[in-house]
């Protein structure tokens, strides 16, 4: 299967800074997958995001959507229909006094035709669960109700490939909850492409894959129970790992020789009473 998203030798450097924000990122999202982008802030991840629509381009190197470069002027709406991004801040998304003129507003701009807007909005707002909030005013919505509000927004616009850069950051445990169980949805039931963009540990855990990243350079890429297997370099890193991770390296230090890839607590319960049975 061709990958929709490849980055060849990437680098990135914001103007004025010495520093680069991407150091030499070979990277590529196959179709279909769920890929979790995990740091530290600085770490790189939110300029890598950036760059899977367009919103930045390289220094050096280049991008490749669906094997159309990035820094193609001329593909760029090609890319960002393929492409839609979802940020922090659901409030900076949300542009109307109703949700579902809100969620109307890219296909309108995009001059899909008024009966086809009605079926997608309506359609947008059953996948993220809010089509009973239609016609709510958003600022009235919760932290996660408006995220998710701002996920069927980019969803009429019927993109292959959802990006989201850290769209939890601003939220409560539960409506971080929320748009996780949304996100996961989209890619197990509708088949399209996630790149979750985070910081924490646990929206991880139910990726395909996980990418940690480090001063703009990626310093693990695997499945999470692979990577999250490797407790030192995480610690290094200054990351967590699960607490079913933590408690079987723990018990492989006190002689125990269990793996480290039980991440979900039954089967870390079932792992651990198998072995003290024995």
């Amino acid at each position: 299967m061709e990958p929709v998203i490849v980055f060849e030798q990437v680098h990135h450097r914001y103007s004025g800074e010495a520093e680069e924000s991407l150091r030499g990122i070979d990277l590529a999202i196959e179709s279909g997958s769920f890929t979790a982008v995990l740091g530290h802030n600085g770490s790189g991840k939110s300029t890598l995001a950036k760059h899977m629509n367009a919103i930045l381009t390289p220094t050096e190197g280049r991008v490749l959507v669906h094997g159309v470069d990035t820094a193609d002027e001329d593909r760029l709406l090609d890319i960002r229909r393929s492409v839609g991004m979802v940020f922090q801040n659901p409030d900076n998304q949300i542009v109307a006094n109703v949700v579902e003129d809100d969620v109307a507003f890219a296909p309108e701009n995009l001059g899909v035709p008024s009966e086809e807007i009605r079926r997608r909005v309506d359609e947008a707002l059953e996948i993220v669960g809010m089509s009973e909030f239609k016609q709510h005013a958003p600022h009235l919505l919760s932290g996660g109700q408006k995220q998710r509000v701002a996920i069927a927004g980019v969803l009429a616009m019927q993109p292959e490939i959802i990006v989201l850069d850290e769209p939890t950051a601003m939220l409560d445990p539960q409506g971080r909850a929320e748009v996780i169980a949304t996100v996961t949805r989209l890619c197990r039931e509708k088949g399209m492409t996630v790149v979750l963009i985070t910081h924490h540990m646990d929206e991880c855990v139910g990726a395909d894959r996980l990418v940690v990243m480090s001063g703009g350079r990626i310093v693990a890429d695997g499945s999470p129970a692979e990577v999250f297997s490797r407790v030192e370099l995480m610690e290094s890193e200054g990351l967590s790992v699960p607490e079913t991770t933590r408690l079987l390296y723990d018990l492989d230090r006190e002689g125990f020789d269990l793996p480290l890839t039980a991440l979900e607590i039954d089967d870390c319960a079932e792992l651990v009473a198998r072995t003290l049975i024995k």
